[in-house]
């Protein structure tokens, strides 16, 4: 019986790791900047300000939970 089981889980891990194998292949070879050329410039602006402050609140909230829960 055990072989009934095995054979799907083997099949479908063939399947998952072809349909995950063909697009990485497929990229092209030649991207990115050329040697010595300075890296490019990142800029941190709302998104990572915004992702900051909601994790703070979320802490805070978090805290404050806590606390109310000791009371």
């Amino acid at each position: 019986m055990k072989n009934y089981t095995l054979l799907p889980a083997l099949a479908s891990a063939l399947v998952l790791g072809l349909l995950t194998m063909a697009p990485a292949q497929a990229q092209p070879g030649t991207g990115g900047p050329a040697p010595g050329t300075p890296p490019a410039a990142v800029p941190l602006d709302g998104g990572a300000s915004l992702l900051l402050a909601s994790g703070v609140a979320f802490g805070l909230k978090k805290l404050r939970d806590r606390r109310r829960a000791r009371q």
